[in-house]
């Protein structure tokens, strides 16, 4: 039988803060055969395409690889399309670009509570030891799919706009006991290491 959790003291300092992080989302799907030359147009770019389960962080960009040789890009938001634009022009002949801006929501968690509050909806190990900073996938919480990413200094949780709000009531519940304070002024800049988190 597993203890109540019992709210947080009041005035007790939250262990877990939450922001909304506005990005465009751009997928990129390498063309059969064409996954070396869209690394070596990322490779002139100052930008890394990590690995499969991996994160890379360049210069106000934050790249996910959560399925074999497809990548989710994360930049600052910019103009409408203007994201797309840019990887359908340099992407060409190599790569697929689709913009999933609108499609979901994302989130950054930090604070010392944030494995204890994931773990407690998740079907993944996220002990340091078996997720450790720099890792991602994609799983399901509060039957919700959602992308997580462990970063240096906290995770960024990508969800589907149409379910946010389910998890996001999900979120500030579980995360009751730790108490949860929210946080403003997060960027891709920050995630990616320009601006100090």
């Amino acid at each position: 039988m597993s203890v109540p959790d019992t709210a947080a003291a009041p005035g007790a300092p939250a262990r877990l803060t939450c922001a909304s992080l506005p990005a465009d989302l751009i997928e990129l799907a390498a063309l059969r055969d064409r996954t070396h030359v869209l690394r070596a147009l990322g490779a002139r770019r100052g930008l890394s395409f990590p690995e499969f389960g991996r994160v890379a962080r360049a210069r106000e960009m934050v790249v996910l690889c959560t399925r074999p040789e497809r990548w989710l890009v994360l930049t600052a938001p910019g103009p409408p399309g203007a994201a797309l634009s840019l990887w359908r022009e340099a992407g060409a002949g190599c790569a697929a670009a689709v913009d999933l801006s609108s499609a979901f929501a994302s989130l950054y968690l930090a604070g010392p509570a944030v494995r204890e509050v994931l773990a407690r909806g998740c079907r993944l190990d996220l002990q340091d030891e078996a997720f450790a900073s720099g890792s991602v996938a994609s799983t399901h919480m509060a039957q919700v799919a959602v992308t997580l990413a462990a970063l240096p200094a906290g995770w960024l949780l990508l969800t589907p706009a149409t379910t946010a709000r389910h998890f996001r009531e999900w979120l500030t519940t579980t995360a009751g006991p730790f108490g949860m304070a929210p946080r403003t002024g997060v960027t891709v800049a920050t995630l990616s290491g320009e601006m100090p988190q």
